[in-house]
């Protein structure tokens, strides 16, 4: 993941998830993308932060995969996954990736 910033790779992978998961209709292939993604980053958090970095952002990451899906009842599915894709985003820049 040299020199691509975690909360890139966490918004890319609910995001990219979410679509692999629509364009394939296969869900389980959603999660693969999902959980690789969401691997490579805590790693990455790990790495700069520390594991109660890595373990606070993780659990965002997965807050979020849950609660875009009752999101998507009040925003609809694409603008409820980039809504939470920005927030975990946020959240991984503001606490880990600015520090690189």
């Amino acid at each position: 993941m040299a020199g691509i910033p975690a909360s890139v790779v966490a918004a890319g992978g609910l995001v990219g998830g979410y679509g692999v998961a629509r364009w394939t209709r296969k869900r389980a292939l959603g999660g693969v993308a999902l959980a690789a993604a969401g691997t490579l980053a805590a790693r990455d958090w790990h790495a700069r932060s520390g594991p109660v970095v890595a373990t606070a952002l993780t659990t965002t990451y997965v807050a979020a995969f849950a609660g875009s899906h009752p999101l998507a009842r009040r925003l609809g599915a694409w603008p409820s996954v980039f809504t939470v894709a920005t927030a975990v985003a946020a959240a991984s820049w503001a606490v880990s990736d600015r520090h690189r």
